[in-house]
C-alpha cells in the first residue's frame, strides 16, 4: 500500500484547486483501501463545526452537511484528536444519524484527525457496509494519508481557499518590525527572481563582462543614492547597510568568481545566479539565526544585479495613497523607491526578522511581517491590518476590528516616541537598582556603532563574519582592522569579543564539514583548539587591536569542560606574551584582557566551581542553553513550539549559574534573546541578573520598561516564578505585572 499512498499524495499535490484535490483524494482512497465510502470533513473554527467537503459513497448533493464540534463520531474523532475504529457505528454512543446522505447503510467506521502543528484541521473517514473493524494496516494507511493531507490543508487555509463570503482572511507570519498598520493592500511582483534564471551560455565573454561591469556600477551608484536618500531618517549604524552592499560589490573575491563563470561561457545572469546562490548558501545553512539571515542580504545584492542587467534605470513606484505593500521579497531598493509617508506596512512572502530589509523597516518604524503565505488576488486592493507584534495579517476586517487597530496604531506612535526620547538615560529601577544594558553586535549595521550613548558596552561581538565571507582564512591584518574599528567606537566601554564560533552548523566555504548532528558537533572552541594556528592568529589580532584602548574582553564559546578551557588559556597566554613584547618595543600599552566563558553547554552547570581562578567573568548564552536543556532544535518548525526560554528547567539553570557566579566572584551577563524580551528582562533582573546584552532593536524598549519597575517587586515576582511548574504559568505571572504597570503594549506579540 506504500506505493498507492505515494500515488495518492502525488495526484493531490498536482491538482490545481483544493476542491478538486479533495474529490480526487476520496476517490483514490476508496480504490486503494477497497472501501465503499471515503469522506473529508473540514474544521470551521468560526461556526465551531466540521463541514463535509468531499465524499465518495455518500450523498451530499442536496444540502450542506455539518457536525458541531464534539457531535457524532466525526466530532468525537476531532475532540479526542486520535483515530476511532468501530465495527458497528450505529451502536456507538457518539453516533449521530444524518438523514438524506445514505450513511445508515454503512456499518464499519474508521476516522482519523487531520492535524497540523497540534491543530485539528479536519477529519478523514472511511466506511463499509460490512460489519467489521478495519485492520492495523488499513488504520496505519489512513493515519499516514491524513498526515500528508494536513500539510496541503494548512497551506490552503493560509491561501484563503476556505473563505466564506465577507469572511476575514487571517494570515500568520513572522513578526519582523513591531507596530500596527491599517491600509489598502498593494501586490508588487516586479522584482527579479534568482531562481527563474535558467542556465544560459554565451559566445562572447567580453560582451557579457561589459554587461556585468555596467550592472555592478549602476547597482553601486544606486546604493550610494539610497544611503543619501535615508541620510536624515536613519542612524549611522543603519545606514551602514548600504555601505555593506557597496563593499560587497567591490569585493575582489566576488568579482573574480563572477568573471570566472562568464569566462567559462556563462551568460552574465546565469553567472550571477550561480555565484550569489553559492555565497548565500553558506549563511543559509547556519543555525545561528543572526548569521543565517545574512543569506537574504546576499540574495538582494544578486537581485539588484539582475535588475540592472536588463534595465537602465531605477523603478519608481506611483503611490497615490497610503498602502500596505505585499511582495514576494522585500529589498532595500524597493523600500527606498516608495515615499515613506505612503508606506503603512509590509507583508513579504520571503525574508527573515533579522534581514537588512527588516532592520531598515524597524529603523523607519514601518510595521512588517515576513514568511507569509497568501494569494495575491485575495489581498490586492483590500483593506488590510498588519500586526507587527504578533505576526498577524487581517484581510477585509470588520469596521469595528479595523477601528480597534487604528487606535492601537496611534498608541504605538506615542509609545515609540517616548521610548526613543529616553534612550540615553541610565537604566535603573524605581527604587534605585542599576542594570547594565549592553549590545549584541557583529555585522554591518551593528559593527559601525553610533548608539553607544544608549548602552553601557558590547556584551557580545561575533567575530565570525570575515571567516564566513572569504574564500580563505582572513589574515591577522584583516582581522586587526575590523576589531580595531569596534573597539575604537566604544572607547571607555567594555567590548566582549567572542572567539571564532564556526564549524559544524556554521561551515566555512573553504573547509568542508559534514556531520549528522552539527549542534553536537565540531564547532566553537572544539574547532579552534583543533586549529591552534587559526586561534593564535585571531587572539593576536584581538590583542593588537586593543593596544592603547584597553577596553576588550575575550569570550570563549561552546566550552563543555575544564580541559578545553585550560588549553584555550594556554594559547591565549602565549599570544599575549608575543604581543606584549611588541607593544613594549613600540612604547605602547597593552592591557591584559579579562577572559570569560560562554555558559551554554549544560555540562558546565556542574563545573562552575572549577572556573574560579581560571576566568574573570561568565556570559550566559540562553538560546543554546535552552536548546540543549530541552533537547529542542529551535530552527525546526516541527518542535519549535517546545522551545521556551521561560521553561522552569531553564529558570532553575539560570539560578544555579548566577548563584555560583556570585559565590566565586565571577560577574555574570546574559546575552541570549531572553535578555531582550520584556518579560524575560524583568524576570532576569528579579532573579538577580544586573547585566543584560541584547540586539540593537531592543535596547530602548528594555531600558524604558525596567525604569518603570520596582526591584523589590521583581524579586518577589521571580520567587513566584520559581514555584511555577510550566512556562505558561511563569508567563502569566510576568504578564500580570507588566499589565499592572500599563506597559502591556510591549508584549502584544505574546507567545
Amino acid at each position: 500500500m506504500l506505493q498507492q499512498l505515494r500515488d495518492i499524495v502525488e495526484q493531490v499535490a498536482g491538482t490545481a484547486s483544493l476542491p478538486m484535490a479533495l474529490e480526487m483524494l476520496v476517490s483514490s482512497t476508496c480504490r486503494a483501501m477497497k472501501t465503499e465510502v471515503c469522506s473529508v470533513y473540514i474544521t470551521d473554527e468560526r461556526s465551531q463545526c466540521y463541514h463535509l467537503m468531499a465524499t465518495k459513497g455518500l450523498n451530499k448533493s442536496h444540502r450542506a452537511v455539518s457536525l458541531a464540534f464534539g457531535e457524532g463520531l466525526v466530532g468525537y474523532v476531532g475532540q479526542r484528536a486520535e483515530p476511532i475504529n468501530v465495527a458497528d457505528a450505529s451502536q456507538h454512543k457518539h453516533f449521530k444519524h444524518l438523514p438524506g446522505i445514505g450513511e445508515e447503510s454503512f456499518q464499519s467506521f474508521l476516522g482519523t484527525p487531520i492535524i497540523h502543528r497540534r491543530q485539528v484541521l479536519g477529519v478523514l473517514v472511511v466506511q463499509q457496509r460490512e460489519q467489521r473493524q478495519f485492520d492495523e494496516s488499513e488504520e496505519s494507511f489512513l493515519v499516514t494519508l491524513a498526515a500528508q493531507l494536513a500539510v496541503a490543508l494548512a497551506h490552503a487555509k493560509a491561501q484563503g481557499v476556505w473563505l466564506e463570503n465577507n469572511e476575514t482572511l487571517k494570515l500568520q507570519a513572522v513578526p519582523s518590525s513591531s507596530g500596527v498598520a491599517v491600509a489598502n493592500g498593494f501586490w508588487d511582483d516586479d522584482q527579479p527572481q534568482l531562481e527563474k534564471v535558467l542556465p544560459t551560455s554565451s559566445l562572447d565573454a567580453d560582451q557579457e563582462l561589459d554587461r556585468l561591469y555596467l550592472a555592478m556600477e549602476q547597482a553601486s551608484n544606486e546604493f550610494r543614492r539610497l544611503r543619501k536618500r535615508f541620510d536624515n531618517d536613519l542612524k549611522k549604524e543603519t545606514l551602514a547597510i548600504f555601505d555593506l552592499f557597496s563593499h560587497l560589490l567591490n569585493d575582489p573575491m566576488l568579482r573574480r568568481d563572477l568573471e570566472a563563470k562568464i569566462n567559462a561561457k556563462a551568460q552574465a545572469e546565469w553567472a550571477v545566479r550561480q555565484v550569489v546562490e553559492a555565497y548565500s548558501q553558506r549563511f543559509a545553512q547556519m543555525t545561528d539565526s543572526y548569521l543565517k539571515e545574512r543569506a537574504q542580504d546576499i540574495r538582494e545584492l544578486g537581485q539588484r544585479l539582475l535588475y540592472y542587467l536588463n534595465n537602465d534605470a531605477q523603478p519608481q513606484f506611483e503611490w497615490p495613497e497610503v498602502r500596505v505593500l505585499f511582495t514576494r521579497e522585500l529589498t532595500a531598493a524597493t523600500l527606498a523607491a516608495i515615499p515613506r509617508e505612503k508606506l503603512a506596512g509590509v507583508v513579504s512572502m520571503e525574508g527573515a526578522s533579522n534581514s537588512h530589509a527588516a532592520i531598515l523597516l524597524r529603523a523607519l518604524g514601518i510595521p512588517a511581517v515576513m514568511g507569509a503565505e497568501f494569494e495575491p488576488k485575495l489581498v490586492h486592493g483590500k483593506l488590510v491590518v498588519v500586526d507587527g507584534y504578533r505576526g498577524d495579517v487581517l484581510v477585509a476586517p470588520s469596521p469595528a476590528v479595523a477601528d480597534e487597530y487604528r487606535q492601537l496604531a496611534r498608541e504605538e506612535e506615542e509609545l515609540t516616541a517616548t521610548v526613543e526620547k529616553e534612550l540615553s538615560r541610565p537604566c535603573e529601577t524605581q527604587d534605585g537598582y542599576p542594570i547594565e544594558v549592553n549590545l549584541n553586535a557583529g555585522l554591518s549595521a551593528d559593527s559601525t556603532i553610533s548608539i553607544n550613548h544608549g548602552v553601557d558596552g558590547v556584551g557580545l561581538y561575533r567575530t565570525e563574519v570575515p571567516f564566513l565571507l572569504q574564500r580563505s582564512f582572513p589574515s591577522e591584518e584583516d582581522q586587526l582592522h575590523q576589531y580595531r574599528e569596534i573597539l575604537s567606537a566604544y572607547q571607555g566601554k567594555r567590548v566582549v569579543m567572542r572567539t571564532l564560533d564556526v564549524g559544524g552548523d556554521k561551515p566555512l566555504p573553504y573547509l568542508s564539514i559534514e556531520e549528522d548532528n552539527p549542534f553536537l558537533g565540531w564547532r566553537g572552541i572544539r574547532f579552534t583548539l583543533d586549529h591552534p594556528d587559526i586561534f593564535l592568529i585571531q587572539i593576536r589580532a584581538m590583542l593588537r587591536a586593543s593596544i592603547d584602548l584597553g577596553n576588550m574582553d575575550i569570550l570563549l564559546p561552546m566550552i563543555s569542560g575544564i580541559a578545553e578551557l585550560d588549553d584555550a588559556l594556554t594559547l591565549i597566554n602565549q599570544a599575549y606574551v608575543e604581543v606584549a613584547k611588541q607593544a613594549v618595543l613600540e612604547s605602547r600599552q597593552l592591557v591584559r584582557p579579562r577572559i570569560g566563558v560562554m555558559i551554554e553547554v549544560p555540562s558546565m552547570l556542574y563545573q562552575l566551581h572549577h572556573l574560579r581562578g581560571r576566568v574573570d567573568f561568565l556570559s550566559v548564552g540562553s538560546n543554546d542553553l535552552t536548546q540543549y536543556l530541552l533537547a529542542v532544535d529551535r530552527n525546526n518548525v516541527r518542535v519549535a513550539s517546545l522551545y521556551d526560554a521561560l521553561h522552569p528547567s531553564v529558570i532553575a539553570a539560570l539560578d544555579v549559574i548566577l548563584a555560583q557566579g556570585q559565590q566565586y566572584n565571577l560577574p555574570v551577563c546574559i546575552c541570549g534573546e531572553l535578555a531582550g524580551d520584556p518579560l524575560g528582562a524583568m524576570l532576569l533582573v528579579g532573579m538577580g541578573y544586573d547585566a543584560l546584552s541584547m540586539n540593537n532593536r531592543n535596547v530602548a524598549k528594555i531600558k524604558y520598561i525596567l525604569r518603570k519597575t520596582d526591584h523589590s517587586t521583581l524579586v518577589a515576582m521571580a520567587d513566584a516564578c520559581r514555584q511555577a511548574v510550566t512556562a505558561e504559568a511563569i508567563r502569566d505571572i510576568l504578564t500580570a505585572y507588566i499589565e499592572e504597570l500599563e506597559l502591556g503594549g510591549f508584549i502584544r506579540a505574546g507567545k
